[in-house]
């Protein structure tokens, strides 16, 4: 990797600003559609794959005045599901030369180069999140088998681009994707508390929580004339005891269907319903669980520094971690909405 710090010319007398104008990249918000916002440290350094055991069950019973002769039973059903893993690594390269240039523009060499490698993989994660390392084998969340794709629906005038859209009918269309989100997962009753997720590009994001007022209309619309998209939602859901999390990331931009851009929408994780006291989910009480719906492995929760010398007194800094791409585990949770800018 290399460093440039070229040499300059001043005129004295000046003053020297001590802080640094430093580059900034989006700080996706992506992580946050896995169970807690972080991946599952659970791997060992040469883990190759990563197993999961489900277990599936099929009840049949009888009923009559009457005892019966032959008596039917539950079928249990095991299965299993897999998913590849892969090393993520990066390396620095410097000497005390290269430290002492950097100096000459008040900055640590080695701080600089942790936090560059660390991006760079943090960024690589992201890509293998969202879109896996090898996208043919249904790597990635954008393209898990399964997943529920929807289409942004023309408004009551035709438009169907984002831009343009009515704003009440868009806050309409967003709570009735989250309502079937819950349908599909029977996510709803018993005071269920739900964490949904919604990751889409800044110029969604930021025009549904800021901009995009409901207008007023010959009826009453929820937050009509004073609330934006995004309050509306959270108003509506909060009200049914759900919490809506808005998280951005850019590269989403033009990933949807027909080159539109990609919203994903997911409850993070199950929360397990219980109806008593006669409980028709009763198998689901069954511990040990797994409640994510979407998963990332990794080996350890940061990447792993190793600081190796090298000839010519440089030393070299090994950053790497082991990581999965994104594992939707219940596609049913997990909803890839296309809305064309």
């Amino acid at each position: 990797m290399a460093n440039s710090f070229p040499a300059r010319a001043r005129i004295l007398p000046h003053f020297s600003e001590p802080d640094l104008i430093i580059q900034y990249s989006q700080a996706s918000g992506a992580f946050e559609a896995l169970e807690g916002g972080k991946t599952r440290v659970r791997l060992s350094p040469g883990d190759l794959y990563v197993y999961v055991n489900g277990i599936k069950v099929r009840t049949q019973q009888v009923s009559g005045q009457s005892a019966a002769n032959l008596l039917p039973s539950a079928s249990i059903i095991a299965e299993q599901y897999s998913t590849a893993t892969y090393m993520i690594q990066s390396r620095a390269i410097y000497d005390r030369h290269d430290m002492a240039a950097a100096g000459n523009y008040a900055l640590s060499l080695p701080t600089a180069q942790d936090y560059a490698l660390e991006q760079g993989i943090y960024q690589q994660m992201r890509s293998g999140l969202l879109y896996g390392f090898n996208a043919a084998n249904g790597e990635g969340l954008l393209n898990t088998p399964g997943a529920i794709a929807v289409n942004l629906p023309p408004d009551s005038s035709g438009v169907t681009t984002f831009s343009g859209y009515d704003n009440g009918e868009m806050a309409l269309f967003l709570l009735q994707q989250m309502t079937n989100l819950q349908i599909g997962m029977y996510q709803s009753g018993f005071n269920l508390t739900d964490r949904i997720v919604i990751v889409a590009p800044q110029r969604i994001f930021l025009t549904l929580a800021n901009q995009a007022i409901i207008d007023v209309v010959s009826y009453q619309r929820p937050g009509a004339g004073t609330s934006t998209v995004g309050q509306a939602i959270a108003e509506v859901a909060g009200s049914q005891g759900n919490r809506v999390e808005w998280f951005f990331d850019d590269t989403l931009i033009g990933k949807g269907s027909g080159g539109g851009d990609m919203v994903i929408m997911t409850i993070p994780e199950l929360v397990t319903p219980k109806g008593t006291p006669y409980n028709t989910n009763q198998f689901g009480e069954i511990n040990p669980q797994l409640k994510a719906i979407n998963l990332m492995y990794s080996d350890l929760p940061a990447p792993i520094k190793i600081p190796t010398p090298v000839e010519d007194g440089a030393l070299s800094i090994l950053q790497e971690i082991r990581v999965t791409a994104g594992w939707c585990v219940r596609p049913q949770g997990l909803y890839l909405i296309s809305m064309p800018f």
